[in-house]
């Protein structure tokens, strides 16, 4: 018969052997859990590295020929950016441009640059890390300061990248919307707004804009091209779950000059 009682000496070796034991099994457990956790998150960031540099929409030979060649226009690369400059006096009147979800920056080049040689506006059409805008963390002024004579500025961007636009906004002197609308509460901001959308467009639809209507300033200039689609604000090709487009590029450059043109009318220089 054994001698050991409750809390004699024995049964407390019995109890911390027990405790010893499952200790270095609580820690198995633990470091399977973090390993886990960590290849998750890994798995996560090597998923969207890859997605980010397949399929990205390269710009059109010919729109982008054509603004090389256009002597009223000047392109260059400037750490990074795209910069189109007017050949002529410049209005003191800049844009800076994020492109949409891995799309080149210069497949913007040609819609941009007819308020660029007419009003005299200075473009930087910026190149978003990993191709999307959301990882892009630069200020405004990483953009603005490369075109220091230029003293008022507007940002803007096409789908993904005017979200990102939206964001900047509270720093610029106006903020222009291709196809796209803001996922942050603008509404009180008092800062002049050009909204831009296609009646084709598949994916940011003009239901859609709408529906994001109260984000912006009450007095935000919205219009709907008629036959444009999302694509149709840039020049990279079909997109896939776009509508068709309806409208010729001519016409669809010349729609978007006009309303840059209006909105700049109205910024003080």
């Amino acid at each position: 018969m054994s001698d050991a009682t409750p809390g004699s000496p024995a049964t407390g070796d019995a109890g911390s052997t027990a405790e010893t034991r499952r200790r270095p099994r609580a820690r198995r457990l633990l470091l399977i859990a973090l390993s886990v956790v960590v290849g998750l998150l890994l798995a996560g960031i090597i998923g969207i590295l890859i997605w980010s540099q397949v399929g990205v929409m390269s710009a059109e030979p010919g729109p982008l020929d054509d603004v090389r060649s256009d002597d009223r226009v000047a392109m260059s690369e400037v750490d990074g950016s795209i910069v189109i400059t007017p050949a002529a006096e410049t209005s003191g009147v800049g844009l800076v441009f994020v492109p949409g979800a891995k799309v080149e920056a210069e497949a913007y080049a040609a819609i941009l640059a007819g308020v660029v040689a007419d009003e005299g506006v200075t473009v930087v059409i910026t190149r978003p890390s990993l191709n999307l805008a959301f990882f892009d963390p630069r200020p405004l002024t990483s953009f603005t300061d490369l075109v220091p004579d230029v003293s008022t500025w507007l940002v803007g961007g096409h789908s993904l990248g005017g979200v990102r636009a939206c964001q900047l906004a509270p720093d610029a002197d106006g903020l222009v919307l291709f196809a796209s609308y803001c996922a942050n509460d603008l509404a009180e901001a008092d800062l002049p707004v050009l909204s831009l959308s296609g009646s084709e467009d598949g994916l940011t639809t003009p239901q859609k804009v709408d529906d994001n209507r109260g984000l912006l300033p009450a007095d935000a200039a919205l219009i709907e091209i008629p036959g444009a689609s999302h694509a149709s604000f840039g020049d990279y090709g079909p997109q896939a779950g776009d509508g068709t487009p309806t409208i010729s590029d001519a016409d669809m450059r010349a729609d978007v000059t006009a309303a840059l043109a209006d909105l700049v009318a109205t910024l003080p220089r």
